[in-house]
This record gives structure tokens, sequence and C-alpha cells, in this order.
């Protein structure tokens, strides 16, 4: 098999949660970077990258890397790029994304449009023609350039990774399924502990929770760009990935995972965006106000994104909401909780300062990820 260097961006400040997925998964990580990460992996690392990862946006196939600071850099640099060996002669090509940071050029409609000229040139050559139908599959590039350094890639995914498919009602300001998964992992929690999310909207945490206390790879159910590319992925390739995903599946996994939310219309959602995700069985939704979050055992987790000013009439209510996340989560013994939030009083309100912070982009929103730790359960006694 072809070996790629494959690129995978992230949400910004999510790098070593991704990095250590790629890990973990088996491939072996070239580069790190600001909101993206490099590893080396064959066709079926194409196909296993997009079904497993939880917290990735998508998986592209590296074309090449090249300096330019200059458009006519910029074209030659592309041209100069082995395009034939991807698209084929009918192939519908355009440049989908143009990033640039500390760079140049930074027009992402002049990045893209002397890329396009580019990439015609180039394939005008190697077929032998001057006109292109482009009446085939599509192949979509994404192009980053940061302090003049071109990277050009090939995206297997097509809609992003976060897009699990099970979300089909969303609340006012729901957050990513993969920034949620990628959260979760940064906490202790496991699926056989205690989650609660106190305002889970359309159920992203609890939901993304669930899949991983049940081992269902986010991407199984859906669709890839690269699903139609057989002259670089085989298409049983893409079959025995899903077949060794379905195998890992475990829905008799016990499990206390729990999402409130005020609003009965949005649990209700919620729900339902848990069928469609074939996990309702491991949560239980119900009506409540935060003001009523309790729970008997110890050790539990809340996770949540409790709103922060972009989603409500006026920002007057936020420091007693967050009093009133701070009293509650008093009252439980021995927890711990994780929040999401631009709010930029939450420690204040809360009463504690954060054993952690984490600068997090929720999309172009600089939000904190406070962390107050609660204690280590005690190390259960092996049987036996």
């Amino acid at each position: 098999m072809k070996k790629y260097e494959l690129v995978a961006p992230c949400h910004f400040g999510l790098e070593a949660v991704l990095k250590r997925e790629i890990i973990d998964l088996g491939y072996d990580v070239s580069q790190v970077e600001d909101g993206r990460v490099t590893f080396l992996g064959d066709e079926e690392a194409v196909c296993r990258a997009n079904v497993f990862l939880r917290t990735a946006e998508r998986i592209l196939i590296k074309i090449g890397s090249f300096h330019a600071e200059t458009f006519e850099e910029l074209f030659q640099g592309t041209k100069s790029l082995p395009w034939e060996e991807y698209i084929p002669k009918d192939g519908k090509f355009w440049v989908a994304k143009a990033g640039s940071v500390k760079s140049k050029l930074f027009s992402p409609s002049d990045i893209q449009s002397v890329m396009k000229k580019a990439m015609v040139e180039r394939l005008k050559d190697a077929y032998g023609i001057h006109w292109f139908e482009e009446d085939g599959e599509e192949f979509p590039i994404r192009v980053f350039l940061m302090k003049d350094e071109v990277t050009v890639g090939l995206d297997t995914t097509g809609d992003s990774l976060h897009k699990r498919g099970y979300r089909k009602l969303a609340a006012k300001a729901p957050i990513a399924e993969n920034l949620a998964a990628a959260l979760i992992m940064l906490t202790p929690w496991r699926g056989d502990r205690i989650l609660v999310d106190p305002f889970c909207g359309s159920g992203t945490f609890p939901i993304e929770a669930a899949l991983m206390a049940a081992n269902i790879a986010p991407g199984m159910n859906r669709f890839f760009t690269a699903k139609n590319w057989p002259h670089i992925v085989e298409g049983n390739i893409w079959q025995d990935t899903v077949d060794e995903a379905k195998e890992m599946v475990d829905l008799d996994v016990e499990t206390d995972i729990q999402g409130f939310d005020i609003d009965g219309d949005i649990v209700a959602a919620a729900r339902e965006n848990a069928r469609l995700a074939g996990v309702e069985k491991l949560i239980h939704f119900q009506k409540r106000g935060v003001e009523e979050l309790s729970h008997a055992k110890k050790y539990g987790f809340i996770i949540t994104n409790p709103p922060y000013g972009e989603r409500m009439e006026g920002k007057e209510q936020l420091p007693a909401l967050y009093r009133t996340i701070g009293e509650r989560y008093r009252q439980l013994d021995a927890w711990s909780l994780y929040v999401i939030t631009a709010y930029e009083n939450a420690e204040r309100d809360i009463g504690r300062k954060a054993d952690k912070n984490r600068k997090v982009y929720n999309g172009m929103i600089k939000t904190y990820f406070y962390q107050f730790m609660g204690p280590k359960p005690p190390a259960r006694k092996k049987n036996g």
C-alpha cells in the first residue's frame, strides 16, 4: 500500500488530545502545529482515521508543501505538485478553503483562483487536453499558509467529521461534536463513571460520552468523499474498516449518563438525537433546571457548556446562574466540575478558583475550559 502524509485539522488548543488519539489508533505522528496534527499512514489509515477519530475535523492527504511570498511563486509551486496522481481526467477539482496566518499572501479568494489555474495547467500537460468537463467525482483541495510556507492537502472527508449524522435537531448554540469529545477526553471520566450535563441542549456531551462508553466509532454510519476514489482507496478497505468498527460496539455497557435542560422541547430534541446515534438506552434525559442538580452517589462528573451571554437576551442573569452552578456543585459529594465558557467571571461566581483552565476556541469564540477536580475514588478491589 502507498504511504501518505495525512493532515488532521482540529480545534485550536486541542492538538495534544488528537495526537494521543492518532497514536492510540496505531499511527506515527510526524508534526504537531497550531490547529493540526500530521501523521503517516497508508490507504487503510485514511479510512480508519475518518471512521475512528473523535476529535479531528477532517483528514487530508498532503499533496506537498513549498515556500511562496508572491502569487507567481504560489502558481509555480502549485503547478509542480503531482496532481495527475490524484485527480482523474474527469475529476471535479477546486480549492475549497484557503487559510493564511502571518503570510504575505492573505486573500483567500486570490489564493484559490491562482491555485486552480496552476492545477489546470499541470493537468493540461499531464492529460494532453485543454478543457476539463469536471463532471466526475469531487476532489476538494484545502491549503494552509503559515509564515509563507504553503501546505496543500486533498480532502478525503467532505462534510466535517464533527457531523456524525445524529444531530438532526440542534439547540440555539450547540457545541460541535468533536469539540465535546475532546473536552471529555481531557477529563478522567470513563464509561463506568457518572456524568451529568445540566445544560445539555441538543445532548452533545451526553451523546458523545455514550458513544465512547459503548465504543461506537463516530464515523461508522456516514459518507466520506474518498469513498468515490477507488484509484486512491480501494472500496473494500472502507467496508473492512466499518466491519472492524461494528465488531467493537458494546451496547450492553452499564452507564450513568444524564442530561438536563430547562426547556422541555430541547430535552425532546436531545432524546431524539440520542436515538439517532443509537445510544438512547444509555442516557437519561430530563427537563430540569440547574438549581435542581443533585445525585446520591459520589465521584461523579459535571461536564457542561452553560450559557455565557452569546445565547441569552442579556448578560445580567449570568452571575446568578454561575452562583447556582457553584452552589449545586458544592452539595455534591466528591464530584468534579468541568465548564467550557466565555464568561469572564465564571470562577468568581462559581466560588472557587479552577485547578486548571485551558484556552479553547469554540468556533471563533475564545473560551476557557475550567477544571475543578474532585478527589479520586478509592481503588476497586480485584475479585479473587
